[in-house]
């Protein structure tokens, strides 16, 4: 697994965290957590999605714990001298967290299935004759998994067309 996804996860983290040194470093604590847990590991289950989820929240709390420690002046400085850190990039972390917050929070079986659908790519097919489940019940279960994150995203809306704004522009 080390070998398969150290580069691919240093560079997802690097999406996150821009120093290369600090983005080793998390993708490193996560694979050692994996392996003090691995007796209790389903290594049954596809280790990808876990992983990457795994990087993102480890990311989060590298920023989220950054944040604590830097004053809105530094962070201001840091932003102008190095642009290093962005409050932009913060929000847009914020929310990217919180989105996986509302994943996570979704049902066993519609997580599985929305993450191997939108993360891994896997179309209603493939997930259907992984999980041993009809077509209908993966349409269903994406269904359920989009009205859930739009309910709970409904407040959000505003800061996702800015940032698609920007994008654009």
């Amino acid at each position: 697994m080390f070998r398969a996804y150290f580069s691919s996860l240093c560079y997802f983290a690097q999406k996150y965290v821009t120093d290369l040194d600090t983005c080793k470093e998390i993708v490193h604590n996560v694979f050692i957590a994996i392996w003090e847990k691995r007796a209790d590991f389903d290594f049954e289950k596809p280790a990808k999605s876990y992983l990457f989820i795994s990087v993102y929240n480890r990311c989060m709390n590298y920023i989220r714990d950054r944040k604590k420690f830097i004053d809105n002046d530094a962070l201001e400085m840091a932003t102008e001298d190095t642009g290093v850190i962005n409050q932009d990039h913060l929000e847009a972390a914020e929310l990217e967290s919180h989105i996986w917050k509302v994943i996570h929070s979704l049902p066993q079986k519609c997580r599985e299935v929305f993450i191997l659908n939108r993360f891994e790519e896997k179309k209603y097919a493939e997930i259907a004759e992984h999980l041993k489940i009809s077509v209908k019940t993966v349409e269903a279960q994406i269904s359920k998994a989009l009205k859930i994150l739009r309910d709970q995203l409904k407040d959000y809306i505003h800061f996702l067309i800015f940032i698609l704004l920007i994008d654009l522009w």
